[in-house]
């Protein structure tokens, strides 16, 4: 049988190709022959990936505990991959930022849908029970969130506000080394009465520390604000790129964290006290954005959207009172 011309002109192509590389096409082919056709479950190791629930307790709302933490971290995972095509971006345009900027907002906006799993979706008295089982593990603990926080800003955005200003906006890797000591999310896993660091953040600590700190360099000049910066005044000026910024402010910073408080009330508040989280993190003060005033893009806001940080969205989701105009 004849090959058709299309089929021949691919041949030539794939000669070229392998030839430039000084391999034999003619072996690629023989790959073709004797391998298998690709099936699904192989592609994505299927079988793998549902083997990787392994709950501490046989209490049945673990299960879901732990997959969708699991999703959580491939979300995550997904915007890191955004964050390092910007930065290997040679030539970067307000529309290439844009889009990946959006590829990010869209995963934060699945994940933040989908948190009602966690908080409707598990029995109070299951979680109450498994829970203990998980000490001192706490999703604190997800080093690719804290990954995503430092790709997105200015390391100094990162620090307590308490202390922010008293660090240069000229930022070095000396400053960086200074500058970690003193995040926001530490203050977040300290032990309620005595301050002192719970085992939470010193594991954390032990694990992520040198990486965080060299991510930070390694994204001095490369974070989403600097690459931003770094266009054209006309480029920085389109408004579906400072609409994307500000959707990512939200996202990463209110929604997604008061989701979690919205979560911690229905499960840990109790009265007279507070149920202590998992590790004993201070939820209560580390989850609100209003307490934290967190935020990538302070020059992108208002006096007022700054003054206003997070406080509506308490008012109206958490606690279930009207928002005000």
């Amino acid at each position: 049988m004849d090959l058709k011309p299309e089929i021949i002109e691919r041949i030539n192509l794939l000669d070229e190709k392998y030839q430039a590389m000084g391999q034999s096409l003619s072996s690629y082919l023989d790959g073709l022959l004797y391998a298998d056709y690709l099936t699904y479950w192989d592609y994505i190791h299927l079988d793998t990936l549902l083997s990787l629930q392994t709950p501490k307790t046989n209490i049945p709302d673990e299960h879901i505990f732990i997959m969708y933490h699991q999703i959580t971290e491939l979300y995550f995972k997904l915007c890191l991959h955004e964050y390092n095509q910007l930065l290997e971006k040679e030539m970067l345009d307000a529309i290439f930022l844009t889009e990946r900027i959006n590829r990010i907002n869209r995963y934060f906006e699945a994940l933040i849908t989908s948190f009602d799993i966690m908080v409707d979706g598990m029995d109070p008295k299951q979680f109450l029970k498994f829970r203990m089982s998980l000490l001192p593990a706490s999703g604190f603990q997800s080093g690719q969130y804290r990954k995503i926080e430092i790709c997105s800003t200015s390391f100094k955005n990162l620090v307590a506000k308490d202390v922010r200003e008293s660090f240069s906006d000229d930022i070095t890797d000396e400053q960086i080394n200074n500058m970690y000591n003193h995040l926001y999310w530490k203050m977040g896993a300290t032990e309620l009465a005595s301050g002192k660091k719970t085992l939470t953040l010193v594991q954390f600590e032990e694990k992520y520390s040198q990486e965080f700190i060299a991510l930070a360099k390694k994204f001095k000049n490369k974070n989403l604000f600097a690459l931003y910066k770094s266009l054209t005044i006309e480029e920085q000026q389109k408004e579906q790129l400072i609409l994307a910024l500000r959707q990512l402010d939200v996202n990463i910073n209110v929604n997604w964290p008061l989701s979690h408080f919205k979560s911690a009330v229905k499960y840990l508040q109790a009265d007279p006290v507070d149920i202590a989280a998992t590790g004993g993190t201070n939820w209560q003060k580390y989850l609100p954005p209003r307490f934290q005033k967190r935020i990538f893009y302070p020059e992108l806001w208002s006096t007022d959207e700054l003054n206003e940080w997070g406080k509506s969205w308490v008012k109206k989701v958490v606690y279930k009172e009207p928002k005000k105009d």
